[in-house]
């Protein structure tokens, strides 16, 4: 084995250029995988990161409703009738919506106003990095992620301005809170939420249900449904599915980003499997010769392989150290690039399945060629 690695590598390293130019290939390929598949998972955390952070069993919404941003609208009296069915423990309202933010020079920017009650911890701003949530029982007190301060003309807590025409007050600032829409949150509470976003006190957006210990999910799920008509009732991890389902797929956005994967795959592979190819035919000759004394052809497929696997390395490698300055550089953007643990395996994984796929034209070459050719040099 140590030979082949020898062998594999001096062909490779023998016309630099040219496995520059292969280097280059894998990088750019991957890299453009990354950058695909990088926005496509943090596109996919932020259409559910309300879902996400909800502490609830049940979620309860209209039954037209696809997301957490596609407004819904429930009557409140409904959750009378929920607290009376068995099992159930909590119902707790959500109220979310669009409203208007006051900018420093008398501009309007949307926001999207998110509230529950803060009594039962439902669903509450995390990752407060400045002020404190209980400050939010405050009325006129709201909460923004720290990514949208230049959006919203604030620069922390305490800073004033009018959201709807009524005066409100940064009492907690977050990290990390972002919107997949680009529409920045803002945490209030559900009193001061029904003003912001004009919203009667006859309908709230959502209710989350939580179930007493030992209570059956299913059995109670039935019961909700046969209780009023035109409502949905999902757990989180259905909620979250319908989420992605409906942007990354009924939207197309998600097949886009996949598509472009794709085709990043397929021009990684022509051009490594041009270079591979292009080497393997300058030292025609050398393999010639090799099968000329009697080394198999198992020999020559591990070389050519081995040449593959390195170039898969030395590729990946650098563009890992490209996707890791991605990823630094998005992190506080209103966009982030996601690449996770298991992404930069399975793209090591398509790196070396890349360019085994492309060792495959070198090797088909070697073997057409007649042993016999070395005696005509």
């Amino acid at each position: 084995m140590p030979l082949v690695i020898t062998l594999a590598s001096r062909n490779l390293f023998h016309d630099r250029l040219r496995f520059a130019a292969s280097i280059i290939g894998i990088v750019l390929s991957v890299v453009l995988v990354m950058v695909q598949m990088g926005p496509y998972n943090g596109f996919g955390r932020m259409l559910t990161t309300m879902v996400d952070h909800a502490s609830t069993d049940l979620w309860i919404m209209s039954s037209g409703s696809k997301f957490f941003e596609d407004l819904s609208l429930v009557d409140t009296d409904l959750r009378d009738r929920l607290l009376t069915i068995d099992g159930v423990d909590r119902v707790i309202p959500v109220v979310a919506g669009f409203s208007a933010w006051s900018l420093p020079d008398g501009a309007m920017i949307p926001v999207f106003v998110v509230a529950s009650d803060f009594s039962d911890d439902g669903l509450l701003p995390w990752n407060v990095v400045e002020g404190n949530v209980q400050s939010l029982t405050t009325p006129g007190t709201v909460a923004i992620d720290r990514a949208y301060f230049d959006r919203l003309g604030v620069s922390g807590v305490g800073a004033a301005t009018l959201m709807r025409g009524l005066p409100v007050t940064v009492g907690a600032v977050t990290d990390g809170i972002r919107s997949f829409a680009t529409t920045p949150y803002v945490f209030t509470d559900v009193g001061a939420a029904r003003s912001y976003v004009g919203l009667p006190a006859a309908f709230t957006s959502d209710f989350l249900v939580r179930l007493k210990p030992g209570a059956s999910l299913e059995l109670v799920r039935q019961k909700i449904l046969s209780s009023a008509s035109g409502i949905h009732a999902l757990t989180p991890d259905e909620f979250r599915e319908q989420s992605r389902s409906f942007w990354l797929f009924g939207t197309g956005a998600g097949a886009a980003l996949l598509g472009g994967a794709v085709l990043a795959f397929i021009v990684g592979t022509t051009i490594v499997a041009q270079t591979l190819y292009s080497s393997t035919k300058e030292h025609l000759y050398e393999f010639a010769t090799l099968r000329a004394i009697g080394a198999s052809n198992g020999y020559i497929y591990r070389v050519i392989t081995c040449q593959a696997l390195i170039s898969a390395v030395v590729g990946f490698a650098l563009a890992a150290l490209v996707g890791a300055a991605v990823v630094h550089f998005t992190s506080n953007s209103t966009l982030q690039v996601v690449i996770t643990r298991y992404l930069m395996i399975e793209l090591f994984i398509l790196t070396v399945v890349m360019s085994i796929i492309s060792a495959f034209a070198a090797i088909f070459r070697v073997l057409r060629v007649d042993p016999a050719v070395v005696l005509t040099r």
